[in-house]
């Protein structure tokens, strides 16, 4: 017993130096902007957090190659038009080392531009096909939808729709006019025409959009079998409550409901996201519980509540988290900040992240898919506790993860 106090109390004193020793160093700059105002704001402070986390693992261990790490981060105000000016005094004025983005592919998109003029590896986090157009070669991605990701996002949705009985034949397809909703519809339409579903509603509304009565109205007179929907967290909540109100009669609704994941909207929500069946990324499973994830959101879920932020964390923060674990990864094992040889590496290596183990691909996409569908049920009022475990969401694919079957149709899941 005191061999062991002794080797733990060497332990601590170790790392207890190599931390004093880092501290004394120059700091290793990450750089970002976030929404931690505006309408993403909800969801982008979740990713802030997470990234101070791992910031601060790292550093107790003495930082990297030496050296403490520094966030440097701006508010991009959820705005697109604030991010080509951010990156560029990112790197012009305070001199990061390492680039990473903000919370989705509108944001991520007009950052791809400065990255890739300045010649800097670039990390996407939640951003859908960023890459497609580009195919920079230091462009990677915190996002678990393959190596084609288009194709892959309203993949789930239609299949569990195929195997239904009786099995719909008309979809209402709709969509926020922004980069991001405009792929996830493109994909809702590839997968319509190969599953033989007919569009007979196919519309995209302005992001300023605050009353979707008129929308959903639209939707009900085409009377679709089943409705495809891709927002954003804002949109999320307008759409559904407007459903709602509104009284939408359909077979099937959800697929691309971003921010439904995260218990801050479902707690708005309460009893509206009963029935919906929408891609995730990862939900509080057995299934699910990959190496240090609990421990993370332990720490997450600490913090949570004096940040006024999610208080689960299980939608971006475990992602977050991971895209900053593959970065310190692959600068001890190179010992190196150097972007082309980091860039050589994340190529060539696969990542064991709390997430799960993954390797990217050529434009920087996940090599293999994992996302997951989802239907959320049993929701009573606004309590945060119901969203802990998994008792108010069903895994529905892919059979890795299932927990349970589809209830069908979605009048009766609402019930």
């Amino acid at each position: 017993m005191r061999q062991n106090l002794c080797a733990a109390a060497a332990a601590i004193l170790l790392l207890g130096a190599g931390a004093a020793r880092a501290a004394d160093q120059p700091p290793i700059k990450i750089g970002f902007s976030m929404e931690l105002t505006g309408p993403f704001a909800v969801v982008g402070k979740t990713g802030l957090l997470a990234f101070q986390i791992w910031a601060e693992d790292i550093n107790k261990e003495g930082g990297l190659l030496g050296r403490p790490v520094k966030l440097v981060y701006y508010d991009d105000q959820s705005n697109p038009a604030n991010v080509p000016a951010i990156y560029t005094k990112l790197i012009d004025i305070d001199k990061v080392d390492l680039l990473i983005s903000s919370y989705g592919t509108n944001l991520t998109v007009p950052a791809m531009p400065v990255a890739i003029s300045h010649n800097r590896l670039f990390f996407g986090l939640f951003a859908l096909a960023a890459n497609d157009k580009f195919h920079y070669p230091k462009y990677f991605s915190m996002l678990p939808f393959g190596p084609t990701p288009v194709e892959t996002f309203a993949q789930g949705y239609f299949d569990l729709a195929a195997a239904q009985n009786p099995r719909p034949k008309t979809v209402a397809i709709v969509a926020t006019d922004a980069e991001f909703q405009h792929k996830a519809a493109e994909s809702a339409r590839e997968h319509a025409k190969r599953t033989g579903v007919r569009i007979v509603y196919d519309r995209a509304y302005p992001p300023s959009t605050v009353d979707f009565t008129p929308i959903v109205n639209a939707i009900k007179a085409a009377h679709p079998d089943m409705v495809y929907v891709s927002t954003y967290p804002s949109d999320t909540v307008g759409f559904l409550r407007a459903a709602g109100e509104v009284g939408l009669d359909t077979e099937m609704l959800g697929g691309g409901l971003a921010g439904l994941q995260a218990a801050a909207i479902k707690m708005q929500l309460g009893e509206a996201a009963n029935g919906i069946v929408n891609v995730d990324l990862w939900e509080p499973v057995k299934t699910m519980e990959f190496r240090g994830v609990m421990d993370f959101l332990k720490k997450y879920q600490a913090k949570a509540p004096a940040e006024g932020i999610d208080l689960l964390g299980y939608f971006l923060p475990p992602f977050a988290y991971s895209e900053l674990q593959v970065l310190g990864d692959a600068v001890t094992a190179t010992k190196t900040l150097d972007n082309d040889k980091l860039a050589q590496y994340m190529h060539s290596h696969p990542f064991h992240t709390i997430v799960g183990d993954l390797a990217f691909g050529p434009d920087g996409e996940w090599t293999e898919a994992r996302p997951i569908w989802v239907q959320y049920h049993g929701i009573k009022g606004h309590g945060v506790d119901q969203f802990r475990g998994p008792s108010t969401v069903t895994i529905l694919a892919p059979t890795a993860f299932k927990t349970g079957a589809m209830v069908y149709p979605y009048t009766k899941a609402r019930q």
